[in-house]
């Protein structure tokens, strides 16, 4: 009986504040790994490569096991088929990510477009207008670009 009443308790009160921190970070890396699947999505052809510089990107910033990092690549892959813009992701992340974080996530954007060794201009349409919406600048924008550039050796 005791139990039912906590339980009961806890319902009318709400999720706690570590459920709703939870479900915010868990929502935080769905937003960037759909975004970064936009970019692999930009071509026609999926190729490997962006795959696994996707996974790399997000086994890295999240430090996911390999079951967990399977599991929101999936989910990704899933949400980008059904959004119809960026804003719901990028809103998020606008409300929780610092500057630098923000930069971090075009700058992994970048990685994925060069994973292949080309650079499509849907590639580059993408990248922009999340770089638009997360407020980063031009400066930042191109920053990111050159340290993907020059980490994939394509000088």
């Amino acid at each position: 009986m005791l139990h039912f009443l906590k339980d009961l308790f806890s319902q009318l009160a709400g999720p706690s504040e570590a459920d709703l921190a939870e479900q915010t970070a868990h929502q935080l890396q769905l937003s960037t790994a759909v975004l970064l699947v936009e970019v692999m999505r930009a071509e026609p052809a999926l190729a490997e490569p962006e795959r696994h510089a996707i996974l790399r990107a997000l086994k890295t910033r999240f430090q996911l096991s390999e079951v967990e990092l399977a599991g929101l690549m999936e989910l990704a892959q899933d949400t980008a088929k059904t959004a119809y813009d960026y804003q719901r992701f990028t809103g998020l992340m606008n409300e929780h990510f610092t500057q630098p974080q923000k930069v971090e996530v075009i700058e992994s954007m970048w990685t994925v477009a060069y994973a292949d060794a080309h650079l499509d201009a849907h590639e580059n349409h993408v990248i922009s207008k999340v770089a638009g919406l997360l407020h980063v600048t031009h400066g930042e924008y191109i920053g990111a670009k050159m340290r993907a550039k020059e980490a994939a050796a394509l000088t």
